[in-house]
């Protein structure tokens, strides 16, 4: 292939099509490599079960996509991507008594509906929240994108949201909240971080879910994750862009002529593809670049909706099932030190009960995933099933069939997730901004016209493209100008 493109994009992920569109956009010449026969990454959509079930092979309820200061400026909506909203946006069962009865504590998409659902701690969640809404254009402005200093008019914002993110997730629902309900409620959305509880970063990952909930909910796209892939190519092909599957990126010399690379991939894949060409020392920095824990996924093909006890579940497509703080801390902890906790904190999502189209007629499709050792090739899936049984019994009774992705078999899967870290590594404060290495435009590498446009770059993992984003940015700015 003798085409010489102004840039060549590795990877087909929302960050490396985001980083494709913005440079097409800016009327460069756009060719998008995938090395697999689908395009998408972590927004991948396939018949993992049975024909005609179709589930989300990473990613599925997307706050970050609506809420992306640049997704928000794409017409996806003109190339079929449409955005479903359950009942709820979440639901945290509760077993209680002995006679095992289980309630749900629930976000609701109205602060003061949430707020009464918890009761004596509603005064204090709504104190909470109502500051952080209101400011989330702000918020999110600053936080989704590299390290730099607030705008003056933004600053009274980041301090509501900074000075709370300081304390540890389990310290700030401890000194916030007085009922278990609502303390372990924060501590499974904090638990989203894959971190232990006891660090601090955690509750910034908890209050910008409760925020985002509030501010623009949790959606999913209609007809799986796979809709948004399809969009962002859709669109990128009218600005001129290709995208090519079945190319796989061994080393610097398969990538075809081109002014600018970007790279939609993680440190230790950068070093096997182009270490030889790399500073020694800048090698050293990526080689010590750390992930963190990975994920155990099953997808669930059913006859029947998952039998909650609590009809709050059946209203939500995403489901925390951890039961109290102390026992998600736990199971966060063991899967941070490299064990494995029986009761594990599992996130279970039922995307079937909104979107008719994901299974056939009358059949249901769910996913349940926890977190597990990096590199872990446990299969927890009995201890999956229980957590869901706790809360829904007979729920075996319903299975048809099963998929199983251990961590190992998510790196597997999808290359950007190594050891099944599906964050694209630690996201503490020791690693937010300075990923992957510390350098002042992250996405920048010694190679001049060599970026990183991956979650391994600031703001992190989600689906929000504002890693490509930025990663195009800084190749306009420099090699595109």
């Amino acid at each position: 292939m003798n085409t010489l493109y102004d840039a060549v994009i590795v990877g087909s992920g929302p960050n490396g099509l985001a980083a494709a569109i913005t440079l097409a956009r800016a009327g460069a010449t756009v060719l998008v490599l995938e090395a697999k026969d689908t395009s998408g990454g972590g927004t991948r959509t396939q018949e993992l079960t049975l024909p005609g079930f179709r589930h989300d092979v990473c990613s599925s309820i997307h706050p970050l996509a609506l809420a992306s200061p640049f997704l928000r400026t794409l017409p996806l909506s003109q190339f079929g991507l449409q955005w479903i909203h359950a009942s709820l946006e979440l639901a945290h069962p509760f077993v209680e008594g002995s006679a095992a009865t289980v309630t749900a504590s629930v976000v609701e998409r109205s602060i003061a509906m949430t707020a009464q659902a918890l009761g004596e701690d509603g005064r204090a969640y709504e104190h909470l929240m109502t500051p952080l809404v209101m400011d989330f254009e702000k918020i999110i402005a600053a936080f989704l994108g590299p390290l730099r200093l607030p705008r003056p008019d933004n600053s009274m914002a980041m301090a509501r949201f900074a000075l709370p993110a300081l304390l540890p997730a389990v310290t700030m629902a401890q000194r916030t909240f007085k009922t278990p309900q609502a303390r372990a409620l924060f501590a499974g959305m904090a638990a989203h971080a894959i971190m232990p509880l006891e660090h601090i970063a955690t509750t910034a990952f908890g209050l910008m879910l409760a925020m985002l909930a509030h501010a623009v909910g949790w959606p999913l796209a209609r007809g799986g994750s796979q809709s948004i892939t399809q969009a962002m190519i859709g669109y990128l092909q009218t600005l001129g862009g290709k995208v090519e599957i079945n190319h796989e990126v061994r080393s610097l010399a398969d990538i075809p002529p081109a002014r600018a690379i970007l790279m939609d991939i993680t440190p230790r894949q950068l070093v096997r593809i182009a270490g030889d060409q790399l500073p020694a020392a800048y090698r050293r920095q990526l080689q010590a670049y750390r992930y963190g824990p990975g994920v155990c996924k099953v997808d669930y093909a059913l006859s029947d909706p998952i039998p909650w006890r609590s009809a709050d579940c059946a209203r939500s497509a995403t489901v925390h099932l951890g039961g109290s703080m102390e026992e998600i801390a736990r199971s966060e902890r063991a899967a941070w030190t490299g064990h494995y906790d029986d009761q594990p904190y599992v996130i279970a999502v039922q995307p079937s009960l909104f979107d008719s189209t994901r299974a056939p007629a009358g059949k249901h499709v769910a996913w349940a995933y926890c977190h597990v050792p990096n590199g872990s090739d446990m299969d927890m899936t009995p201890a999956i099933d229980a957590q869901v049984e706790r809360f829904a019994p007979h729920f075996r009774d319903v299975v048809l069939a099963r998929h199983t992705f251990t961590a190992a078999q998510m790196e597997g899967h999808n290359a950007n997730y190594i050891g099944g870290d599906i964050n694209g590594g630690v996201q503490d404060f020791r690693q937010l901004y300075t990923r992957p290495v510390a350098r002042t435009v992250p996405y920048s590498t010694p190679i001049r016209n060599l970026f990183i446009c991956s979650s391994s770059t600031p703001p992190g993992g989600g689906v929000h493209g504002m890693c490509g984003y930025y990663a195009a940015q800084a190749a306009l700015a420099t090699v595109l100008r």
